[in-house]
């Protein structure tokens, strides 16, 4: 029995009469919903949650509620806004839970749109990419000493070691039949792969500490006021405890590239290094006396580490069928990995450079 949205939203605690619902934007992985109210009541967004990409959302919830709680308090302490800066979840009626889960087993989430909030889809300057870092440093920093537990909630997710096991039966299995077509694409993975693992393995042996991470660290996961100052970071479905080079790679990974990550011409794709010493400097600004002199040296090479995992998850979503991924065409995940694959060309032949710029 599917549930109209008017009926879902019943289960949640929305103050005021719905006035509009409107489909936001496409994202890769969940269903999101604005929903309007009538007169001075407050508008919202409602999730459906990707179950199959996220297999524990009571957990992923959990967690959310733990780091969010732990931002208002950081954020009443130094006079800002607790309902702008982090996200606010609604509750249900029915248990006072952060989910509803509907009759046929899809999982629903509801939290305050956050008012005159601006998001961007793009870094197009370097002082956007500045404050980008700002917004992410200040994120880790703010959740420094959060010292509650938190559930793994997609398991192995930026391990390449795991992610190299999953790779490595997807070659086994070859279940859509495509392996045939992506010889080329699978070798250059291989190339890397001890790289990769080497670098990893001092996050497992404790060298690199684990701290709380966004892991999806995109421009469009950071909200702005009118005036372009950082509210905050959004979207933390994938909250957990990993590395904090996590949050480094992927934004450079993003900010820094001159394309798109699905551009068809990798001609027009490469490492912007004025982007990349914006961001940086922003990212220090907040992290640089938290940061181990271990972590500090893992951000450069992080950069590469992301783009090539990123790089691996299009690839092996192309060869499993598209089960991941949203598409847009048949080949939409192989022109991803083709773009990855030259970002990550880039990126090396800028690698030093990238280095003085973190220790200077």
């Amino acid at each position: 029995m599917k549930m109209k949205i008017n009926d879902i939203l019943g289960q949640f605690e929305i103050k005021g009469v719905i006035y509009k619902i409107t489909t936001l934007g496409e994202g890769f992985i969940n269903d999101t919903y604005t929903i309007t109210t009538c007169g001075n009541s407050p508008d919202y967004l409602l999730q459906k949650k990707n179950k199959s990409v996220f297999p524990d959302i009571p957990g992923m919830m959990s967690n959310i509620e733990k780091v969010t709680a732990h931002i208002k308090k950081k954020l009443k302490a130094r006079n800002d806004d607790p309902y702008k800066g982090t996200l606010t979840i609604i509750k249900t009626k029915k248990g006072s839970k952060s989910y509803f889960q509907d009759p046929d087993g899809n999982f629903w989430t509801v939290c305050l749109l956050i008012p005159d909030a601006v998001s961007y889809n793009i870094v197009d300057d370097a002082k956007l990419a500045y404050k980008g870092g700002t917004g992410i440093g200040d994120f880790q920093q703010m959740l420094s000493d959060f010292d509650l537990p938190l559930d793994e909630t997609i398991k192995g997710f930026h391990n390449i070691i795991f992610k190299l096991r999953e790779w490595d039966k997807c070659l086994k299995d070859d279940p859509a039949g495509r392996i045939s077509e992506c010889k080329k694409e699978i070798d250059w993975i291989e190339k890397y792969r001890n790289n990769m693992t080497e670098f990893y393995k001092d996050v497992e042996n404790g060298k690199i500490p684990r701290r709380i991470t966004h892991n999806d660290t995109k421009i469009s996961n950071i909200l702005f006021d009118k005036n372009n100052n950082i509210l905050g970071m959004v979207d933390l479905d994938t909250v957990m405890r990993a590395p904090a080079f996590n949050d480094f790679g992927d934004a450079i990974r993003t900010y820094a590239s001159t394309a798109a990550e699905d551009e068809p011409d990798i001609s027009k794709i490469a490492l912007d290094m004025n982007m990349y010493k914006a961001f940086t400097k922003g990212y220090l600004k907040y992290m640089n006396k938290t940061l181990t002199s271990s972590e500090k040296q893992s951000l450069p090479f992080s950069v590469l580490y992301i783009t090539y995992e990123q790089a691996l998850r299009f690839l092996m979503d192309y060869i499993n069928g598209d089960t991941y991924y949203k598409t847009k065409y048949e080949k939409h995940n192989l022109v991803r990995a083709h773009s990855q694959t030259a970002l990550f060309k880039s990126i090396e032949e800028h690698f030093h450079e990238m280095e003085n710029v973190v220790f200077s």
